[in-house]
């Protein structure tokens, strides 16, 4: 048989395909606000600013910060903010010694097209993934708005962690890449939203309480990689009723009238209810949770409006799926719950998990709702208040070059990035596409030839390192043209009283996040803090794929192969994170060094897909109706109206564009249209077919809920198009247009 070869555009394409089973993710923005006691040296830290026990005759005084010192000294003294003229900052009130506590929310959708996904189903109000370049974009404006309020280790980005969002704003080239190039638009866009979010909650600080309360979700989740889990010690094992962590805990937040504020939880789960088939623009389970109990909290409000923010966050996550019907191979109906989630027939392309419902976004509502309910239920019941200082702890490490200490005489360490073989397996909720298989344990001569003369051959060093990860792409050793994986990390924790809130870069999975509490917890113990009650807040400030327990980096599944710095990594998370927590319960968090700040790309690949201008058909304009409404609709029905469209990636330059389209209901007695839905609503779908030379069309849906009056209405699309004429630059154009009315009734 002749020798196989391909052409350089040929490999080019094989590896852009693996790359793009890289993960894409998009944005949450909840931020507590901070600015309050510190004592015993503890710095204030994130979702609430704590005030000292007001003295007779004192008073403080706007855009101030109160210090106490420690507990033999009781003379507060006052240290001033840098001052925001275009900012007032919130009276931090006399009479009152407990938490002051803010909450916002912004759009921080960005782009929705020319990347890996084009349309909008649910924007991402409640939903902000933050990755390295964000964060650190984000906190220089905070700087320069705010002073010093708001530092490294008084703000978590954190995030649920959405498959379904928009791309190309991180700046490692193997997420740019992924990506088909960094996005400026969605970067401004991401950063812009994030910190009108801080400015709103910051704005609208005030007193406060906060309540906690914990409890089991039961129906909404499964270990994805059960196998792996089983590599973890029968003793181990045996201490837990489920190789998943089904407990939710939540923090409920009320003003001193006990009128309600907001909410964060904590739950393990992936949101990929919406799998890998899907093009819209979405939040997933986590995001429809939040946006059911908005939507309760802000009656008469759109979804993504109102003051009440609700926001389900990211825990240890890394091997749980919502896809509870577990795998199956969807050719023969058989189970393929294996080691290498493979099927007889057909491999392990045919082996996929399914959620509850009859579809992706009916397994979507009822895993959301699950989560919703015992949301509600905990915060309804949340009676347990949290009291005592904030204190908060940051470093920057270099994750390539840590020395794990493994018992008193041995030690390891970590590993420059690689990832193994089975990252482009994919998982059971979305398969890779070119047949490779979880738990591969040895490499393949194809393909390891075929990245050492694109790539270059990875060292000895790093394959010893990884071991028995065979690398399918040595990251940690590529370059070019930035670092494909980062080395520089943040590690953060900030306590409020008695919780301890672990911000980790990071899916840790199940038996990773219980090793990672239980180790942290008696840390504080150790020097003074005991029953603390630890969280793991995942997918923090920078992204670093996955973290598994040395035993399950053995099985070489998806999630170990994803492991980047090695079989060591939860151990010295757990070694950087104890450090963290004796430094605030001993009062040293002064002493800990900053570390090495990471960096920051100027220089990024551009999209690879251009800019050009939009054009309508001869004879029509944007936002003309092509096919318009049905004169009468029955609830459950669609309706469907399709418009000459323009790129929508144009609205992304465009930071007042609200929405992309509104269902509007005619008032006859106000002889007024009133907005009933908006593109953030579960009932709306906006597509875009893009066509050739700028050509395109815009396809708006309404699914019609049970719950939609009687009476006449329409559907209204709002959008930009790019012209340019002859030797000028290109300028954006705003445009909207409306759909002919239709009627709703009860029954045709």
């Amino acid at each position: 048989m002749a020798k196989r070869t391909f052409s350089t555009f040929e490999t080019f394409l094989i590896f852009l395909l693996v790359m793009m089973t890289g993960v894409t993710v998009a944005l949450l923005s909840l931020l507590f606000i901070t600015s309050g006691t510190i004592e015993n040296n503890k710095d204030s830290g994130f979702l609430t600013t704590q005030s000292p026990p007001a003295t007779q005759g004192s008073s403080t005084p706007q855009g101030s910060t109160l210090t106490q010192g420690p507990a033999d000294t009781q003379s507060p003294t006052a240290t001033q903010a840098s001052p925001t003229p275009s900012t007032p900052e919130p009276t931090l009130f006399q009479n009152f010694s407990g938490y002051h506590i803010g909450v916002g929310r912004a759009d921080c959708t960005g782009q929705v097209a020319d990347i890996n996904l084009t349309n909008t189903f649910t924007l991402l109000y409640p939903s902000c993934f933050i990755f390295v370049s964000s964060f650190l974009k984000v906190l220089n404006r905070l700087q320069s708005k705010y002073g010093s309020l708001y530092r490294r280790d008084n703000v978590i980005l954190s995030g649920t962690h959405t498959h379904s969002g928009p791309a190309g704003y991180f700046q490692y080239t193997t997420f740019v890449l992924a990506s088909e190039g960094f996005s400026n638009r969605t970067f401004e866009y991401m950063v812009n939203g994030i910190m009108k979010s801080i400015e709103i909650a910051h704005t609208n600080m005030k007193p406060g309480k906060i309540f906690i309360n914990k409890g089991n979700v039961d129906g909404a989740q499964i270990n994805r990689s059960p196998t792996s889990y089983l590599w973890n010690p029968l003793s181990e094992r045996a201490r837990y009723s489920s190789n998943t962590d089904k407990e939710m805990l939540l923090l409920k937040m009320v003003d001193l009238n006990g009128d309600d504020l907001g909410l964060i939880s904590w739950f393990a789960i992936h949101p990929v209810s919406m799998n890998n088939s899907n093009h819209l623009v979405n939040s997933d389970n986590m995001g429809y949770a939040s946006y059911l109990f908005e939507q309760e909290k802000n009656k008469g409000y759109l979804p993504g409006q109102g003051p009440y923010v609700a926001a389900f966050a990211s825990s240890n996550l890394g091997d749980v799926s919502p896809n509870t019907l577990g795998p199956s191979c969807i050719n023969t109906g058989e189970s393929c719950d294996n080691a290498n989630s493979t099927c007889p027939i057909g491999g392990p392309s045919m082996c996929i998990a399914m959620g509850p419902g009859q579809d992706m976004f009916n397994s979507t509502q009822i895993i959301g709702r699950i989560i919703y309910e015992k949301a509600k239920e905990l915060y309804a019941s949340a009676s347990q208040e949290v009291t005592g200082p904030l204190a908060s702890a940051h470093q920057w490490v270099n994750m390539t070059d840590v020395t794990v200490w493994l018992n008193s005489t041995h030690t390891g360490k970590t590993c420059k990035p690689a990832l193994g073989y089975s990252f482009a397996a994919g998982t059971i909720d979305g398969f890779g596409s070119l047949n490779f298989t979880q738990g591969t344990t040895v490499g393949d001569p194809f393909w390891d030839s075929l990245r050492d003369q694109i790539l270059g051959k990875p060292s000895e060093e790093i394959k010893e390192c990884q071991k028995p990860k065979p690398i399918l792409l040595h990251t940690g050793e590529l370059s070019k043209p930035n670092p494909w994986h980062p080395d520089i990390v943040d590690v953060q924790i900030i306590t409020l009283g008695f919780l301890a809130i672990a911000a980790v870069p990071g899916e840790f999975t199940t038996m990773s996040g219980r090793r990672f509490r239980e180790a942290i917890q008696e840390e504080f113990a150790t020097y003074g803090m005991p029953n603390m009650t630890v969280v793991v807040s995942g997918l923090c400030n920078v992204y670093t794929h996955y973290i598994t327990t040395y035993e399950e980096y053995q099985a070489q599944r998806y999630e170990a192969a994803s492991t980047i710095y090695g079989p060591h990594t939860l151990s010295a998370y757990i070694q950087l994170f104890k450090v963290l927590a004796k430094a605030i319960a001993t009062g040293t968090v002064a002493n800990l060094s900053t570390g090495p700040e990471p960096p920051f790309f100027k220089q990024l690949i551009n999209t690879l897909i251009p800019n050009i201008v939009d054009r309508a058909p001869t004879g029509k304009h944007f936002g003309d109706v092509l096919q318009p409404a049905n004169p009468t609709y029955r609830m459950g029905e669609v309706v469907e109206v399709v418009f000459v469209g323009a790129n929508p990636k144009n609205s992304a330059e465009i930071l007042t564009h609200q929405t992309f389209l509104t269902v509007e209901k005619y008032e006859a007695t106000s002889a007024t249209w009133q907005i009933v839905h908006n593109d953030a609503s579960w009932e709306t779908r906006f597509y875009w077919h893009k066509g050739l030379l700028g050509y395109s069309n815009t396809t708006i849906q309404w699914h019609i809920p049970d719950s939609a009056q009687p009476g006449i209405y329409r559907i209204r699309y709002f959008g930009h198009s790019r012209k340019q004429d002859l030797l000028k630059a290109a300028v954006i154009v705003s445009f909207e247009s409306t759909s002919s009315t239709f009627e709703v009734v009860t029954a045709l």
